[in-house]
């Protein structure tokens, strides 16, 4: 009988995939630049995720540590910190490792857990050497192996009797070194034997199928996982590398989306499996953690009761896998019922007219290869801009948004609740824009915002005006640390039945003489943090948002903006994890969608765009081919080396990485932005850099806030003046 993934619960939810910085800690990967302090264990922990900055108080120094880099978890929306190394970097357990703990807890209170950990080769894959260092992480295996023997140890002792070690980085392209450790280490961890519980290596978001030649080295392991939903080609070839008594683990739900399962062929692919191994040696899984996906449905009462039929939440999933092993092995008979429900529900949404508008069908058919091009080429832009905005050389702004004040939520949520009404609600947002422009003014910025105070999420807020939308409101999935979004969800053809920015960007304009920008989130965007269609492909729904987009572009313009900003933080999120056609491809249509979004607008009108996470050197041709005006970049905690591909390239226009990291309620000094500064100018013209933050502010508090920007503003006037002639 097969193995199902609710026969034990995961053990590391919330904070994990597993959580890397757990594992920071509990294996003593800690610079000095943390431990040096001696802090407690928890407060090291938050030191590490997002700095800390503390007066010299009681005799003690001063402390003010940055945090370390924290950057998106493979294609997902999810975000892990770094594993950052020093040359003679070694490891130890942590005396109560937090998964023994945890373990321990969970059977106080009698139940049944599988924990997870990290691989020790995806551990040194995804980490980095520290600044001025030049180890190479992945050398360190064997000095890192002892202590994954330690662990699973203690917890074969605790009573654990199967253990998921998640090695996800075998669905990369990895470099040899990576793809050599598997045998070494996991020849040492199988050769364990019954000192140490059952082993289920895992992988996701993608196949393994260009690593296979690595799974001869796993076969004394108990079983491998693998996605079936991404990649259900791959099966066979696993299948065949297997060893004589392994199990598969077949992941036929999807983890990452909130559809429900198509019984029929999620059943199918795993009687494929059994054909091959046997009942007893397929598991039946979901594709991935379900940490992707909000907990469940039975907290949305207000979902159209249509749709919501359309949809399967974390706990449901639990529900569908049960039903799929159900299926296989006692046959369809004794789950007739859910099977009946299920076609029932597939069948519903193909044919439903809240899935298909010939409107929007009929608009994306016009649409001409004109419509992807600017008017002018930049040089002749850059002329036309310096009239209509005349900014001084390092020009500086911020990213969008402002502090999400206690007040501002209560009032949004008076408003929803219409406790408030519209012209109540329209007033308070109007004072709230007064206050950061007045607020701007004082700082002395160059290209205003107006601080996005009406918008919930730079999603949500735009996906409630469109068409083919619908939203929860339980539903939270999280992003990082405390931080949870609350995705919408595409199920129809989108388009936008009426201006969505317009009001308050032209009220903003109104108060303020200084250039006022109009903030957008991008078609790839606002596709990567909804949870997309998955019968239409990915490309259909990117080109449609961004005609909506196009749309509020131009009536910007019309309404007197002449700065529009169209941020793509998920671009480089949604690059496909390998380099080939697939990769190519999707640049392809995701830069043809920010295009078709923003070309509709005069020379004169400045278009920027944003990016989260200074990885792009592998597809560093897209972001030049955006053709956007300015791109700021989040790059405050990455080497500023990243940045030579700019000369390699010789790239033409303007650039602003982020001087300071608004993840943490630090502030930084105007020296340490000077100095950051005089980095980038190692590798970018005075005339071509921007500065600003590294991202929006919305997370933080007005003190810190305000004391970033005066350093940052000032740390500009210095440079200005400096390269002034």
């Amino acid at each position: 009988m097969p193995m199902t993934v609710p026969s034990s619960v995961l053990l590391n939810g919330m904070a994990s995939i597993p959580g890397v910085l757990d594992h920071i800690q509990m294996f003593g990967v800690i610079p000095e630049r943390y431990s040096k302090y001696n802090l407690h264990p928890v407060d090291e922990y938050f030191a590490m995720g997002r700095g800390l900055q503390k007066p010299a108080k009681d005799g003690q120094a001063a402390i003010d540590v940055p945090s370390l880099e924290m950057v998106k978890w493979f294609d997902s929306n999810y975000h892990y910190v770094k594993p950052t190394l020093q040359d003679n970097q070694t490891f130890k357990l942590a005396e109560q490792p937090k998964p023994v703990v945890q373990f321990l807890e969970a059977k106080e209170a009698g139940i049944v857990t599988r924990p997870v950990i990290l691989g020790p080769v995806s551990f040194l894959t995804l980490a980095k050497a520290d600044r001025g260092q030049t180890v190479d992480p992945i050398t360190k295996i064997n000095d890192l192996l002892p202590v994954y023997v330690e662990l699973l140890q203690k917890l074969k002792e605790a009573g654990v009797e199967d253990v998921q070690i998640d090695e996800p980085v075998l669905v990369f392209d990895l470099p040899a070194k990576s793809k050599d450790a598997f045998k070494p280490a996991y020849e040492k961890l199988g050769a364990l034997g019954d000192k140490a519980p059952r082993i289920v290596l895992a992988t996701y978001f993608g196949d393994i199928v260009h690593n296979i030649d690595v799974l001869p080295a796993l076969h004394n392991l108990y079983g491998i996982h693998i996605d079936l939903v991404r990649n259900p080609e791959q099966l066979d070839t696993v299948v065949g590398a297997l060893g004589p008594n392994q199990v598969l683990s077949a992941g036929v739900v999807d983890g990452r989306n909130i559809w429900k399962t198509n019984f029929k062929a999620a059943i199918e692919k795993v009687e494929l499996a059994i054909q091959k191994l046997g009942k007893d040696r397929v598991i039946v899984a979901t594709s991935s953690s379900l940490l992707h996906v909000p907990h469940t449905l039975a907290s949305e009462k207000n979902l159209d009761a249509e749709v919501r039929d359309w949809f399967s939440f974390a706990v449901e999933k639990t529900a569908e896998v049960v039903v799929i092993a159900k299926a296989v092995t006692e046959g369809p008979a004794a789950v007739r019922e859910q099977l009946e429900a299920n076609a029932k529900s597939v069948q519903s949404r193909a044919s439903s007219s809240r899935t298909n508008d010939p409107k929007v069908k009929e608009r994306q058919a016009a649409v001409t290869e004109e419509m992807h091009n600017r008017k002018s080429a930049f040089p002749v832009r850059l002329a036309e801009q310096g009239k209509s905005i005349n900014l001084p050389l390092f020009p500086t702004t911020t990213i969008g948004s402002f502090p999400q004040t206690k007040e501002i939520r209560i009032q949004r949520n008076k408003f929803t609740k219409g406790e408030i009404t519209a012209e109540q609600y329209e007033k308070f947002i109007e004072k709230e824009i007064e206050d950061v422009v007045k607020i701007q003014e004082e700082l002395d910025l160059d290209v205003f915002v107006h601080g996005e105070p009406e918008r919930n999420d730079m999603v949500q807020y735009f996906g409630e005006r469109l068409t083919g939308y619908v939203f929860t409101t339980h539903a939270w999935v999280q992003s990082y640390g405390s931080r949870c979004v609350r995705p919408p969800i595409v199920v129809g053809d989108i388009s936008r039945p009426a201006p969505m920015t317009v009001k308050e960007s032209k009220y903003a304009v109104s108060i303020s003489k200084k250039p006022m920008k109009g903030m957008l989130t991008g078609p790839i965007t606002c596709l990567r943090w909804s949870f997309p269609r998955d019968d239409v492909h990915q490309s259909v729904q990117a080109q449609q948002l961004a005609l909506a987009l196009r749309d509020e572009v131009v009536d910007l313009e019309a309404a007197g903006i002449k700065v529009i900003q169209v941020d793509e933080p998920a671009l480089r999120e949604g690059l496909p994890l390998r380099a080939g056609k697939e990769r190519e491809d999707y640049l392809k249509w995701a830069v043809r969608s920010f295009r078709l979004a923003t070309t509709g607008v005069a020379d004169g009108t400045q278009i920027h765009s944003h990016f989260c996470y200074s990885e792009f050197q592998d597809f560093f041709h897209a972001i030049a081919a955006l053709d956007a005006d300015v791109l700021s970049i989040e790059n405050s905690k990455s080497d500023a080396k990243l940045l030579k591909v700019f000369i390699d390239e010789a790239y033409p226009r303007h650039i602003g990485p982020g001087v300071y990291d608004i993840h943490s309620p630090r502030v930084p000094s105007e020296q340490e932005i000077k100095d950051r500064v005089d980095e980038m100018l190692q590798y970018l013209r005075p005339d071509q850099l921007w500065i600003n933050p590294d991202c929006g502010l919305k997370t933080r508090q007005w003190p810190e806030t305000k004391a970033a920007l005066t350093n940052m503003v000032n740390a500009a006037k210095y440079f200005r003046q400096k390269h002034t002639k």
